[in-house]
């Protein structure tokens, strides 16, 4: 990400949505994995090609989580492919869970706020990567002249 093109207070907000995403996703991994499903019951499981929890937990930790960790790696080194993977990562947690729910139908409030934790990382990254207009109310291009 070009620091000197990105406005500080943007990339401040990309870290702290991709901290607190990476962080979430690797706790949840270990929970799931090494916490026995975190309490879950094995009956939301029914119907998937899932026996046990150990599985979504290392894809949610590798897969979510390893995004995540990869893409503030970038950041933090200051690579110029840093905010298409800020985007990337947050549609990697939007899908997550998409196909959580689809595949265990129930809903909680953490779904919520990991797909708007994932949407926000979308919006902001495509922010970073120039969408946001400067001046924001400017006109592009010339305008039709009218007699």
């Amino acid at each position: 990400m070009d620091t000197a093109v990105v406005p500080r207070s943007l990339r401040i907000l990309l870290l702290v949505v991709a901290w607190f995403s990476a962080v979430s996703a690797l706790v949840g991994m270990v929970g799931l994995t090494v916490g026995g499903g975190m309490g879950l019951p094995p009956e939301w499981l029914a119907g998937s090609p899932f026996d046990g929890y150990l599985w979504p937990g290392v894809i949610l930790g590798v897969v979510v989580g390893g995004t995540q960790v990869l893409t503030l790696v970038a950041q933090y080194r200051g690579y110029a492919l840093a905010a298409g993977l800020h985007a990337a990562a947050g549609l990697v947690m939007m899908i997550w869970i998409f196909v959580e729910i689809a595949v265990m139908l129930v809903w909680s409030p953490l779904h919520g706020v990991y797909f708007v934790a994932g949407l926000a990382q979308v919006v902001l990254a495509v922010l970073a990567l120039g969408a946001w207009p400067r001046p924001f109310l400017a006109r592009s291009g010339e305008r039709p002249h009218r007699p």
